[in-house]
C-alpha cells in the first residue's frame, strides 16, 4: 500500500521576490514580505488577483527559483532547492502520451531512483490508489480529462511526497469533471493525509477544497487575509449549495477584486 510523508510543517517568513525588466535591468517587485505557516497533512488555497505571483510564490516553494529575501524552511529545515519530497503540479500535466498509464507512473519512479523490480507493483499500487485500476494500458490520449488529471496525481504520489504543491490543477476540466476531480482530490487527502498548497483563480474551488485560505494582494503581493474554512470534513458536494458556502465565496471574491 502507498503511503506518504507526514509530519511537514511548513514556515514562511518575509519573503520577497521581484523579476528583473530585460531591457531596462529593473527589478520589477512581485512579492513584498509573505509569511505563513502550513500544518502537517493540512490543505491550504492560495487566491488571489490575476498576475500577482501565486505561481511564483509556488516556484520558489518548490525550490525552483530563490528569494530575494526571506526565510523558507520545511521542519526546520531550509529549502535550497528541489526535492522530490516537494511536488508541483502544473495545469499542464506534461504526461507522456507515448506512454501507457502504467508506463507514466513507472518513469517517474525510475527518475526518483526506484529500482526496476519494485517499480512495477508501486505504480499498480498507486494506479489503483488514485482510481485508474482497468486502465493499465490505456494511453493519455484514450482517458477523459479527469482521467488525466487522476494520472497526474499518480505519478506526483508514486514518489511518496510529503508536500504536494499544485498551480490551477483541475483548470482546463468543464464544471462537471472539475467537480468530481474535486471531490475525489479531497478524498484522496482525507485518506493519505498529505501537505498540500493549492493555487487556483477558482474561489469556489478554494472554499471547497480548503481548510484554510491565503488571499493575496495586488502585486508586490503579500498574504492580507487568511480564512479558517468552517465546514467540516470531510465534505460533500451538497455543501456547495448551501447559503453559508455563497456567503464565503461571495465575501473573499469582493475581497480580491479590492486587492487591498
Amino acid at each position: 500500500m502507498i503511503s506518504t510523508r507526514t509530519g511537514t510543517t511548513i514556515s514562511v517568513r518575509n519573503l520577497s521576490y521581484a523579476y528583473l525588466d530585460p531591457e531596462s535591468q529593473a527589478q520589477l517587485p512581485v512579492l513584498s514580505s509573505v509569511s505563513f505557516d502550513v500544518a502537517q497533512s493540512e490543505l491550504v488555497c492560495i487566491v488571489g488577483p490575476s498576475g500577482c505571483g501565486k505561481t511564483t510564490l509556488l516556484r520558489i516553494l518548490a525550490g525552483f527559483i530563490h528569494p530575494l529575501q526571506g526565510t523558507l524552511e520545511i521542519n526546520g529545515h531550509p529549502i535550497d532547492g528541489p526535492s522530490p519530497e516537494r511536488i508541483l503540479l502544473f495545469q499542464e500535466l506534461h504526461l507522456f502520451y507515448w506512454m501507457t498509464v502504467v508506463g507514466n507512473v513507472e518513469f517517474a519512479l525510475e527518475a526518483r531512483g526506484v529500482p526496476k523490480p519494485a517499480r512495477r507493483p508501486r505504480a499498480l499500487d498507486v494506479i489503483e490508489f488514485v482510481g485508474l485500476d482497468g486502465f493499465e494500458r490505456y494511453y493519455p490520449h484514450q482517458l477523459s480529462g479527469g482521467m488525466r488529471q487522476r494520472l497526474g496525481l499518480a505519478r506526483a504520489f508514486a514518489a511518496e511526497p510529503a508536500i504536494l504543491l499544485m498551480d490551477e490543477p483541475f483548470g482546463s476540466l468543464d464544471v462537471e469533471a472539475r467537480s468530481e476531480m474535486e471531490s475525489e482530490f479531497l478524498a484522496l487527502h482525507e485518506a493519505k493525509k498529505f501537505t498540500a498548497i493549492v493555487v487556483t483563480h477558482d474561489v469556489r474551488q478554494a472554499v471547497f477544497l480548503g481548510g484554510r485560505i491565503f488571499v493575496m494582494s495586488h502585486r508586490p503581493a503579500s498574504i492580507n487575509l487568511t480564512v479558517t474554512v468552517p465546514f467540516a470534513r470531510p465534505r460533500q458536494s451538497s455543501i456547495r449549495q448551501t447559503t453559508e458556502f455563497h456567503a464565503l465565496e461571495d465575501s473573499l471574491s469582493s475581497q480580491i477584486r479590492s486587492g487591498d
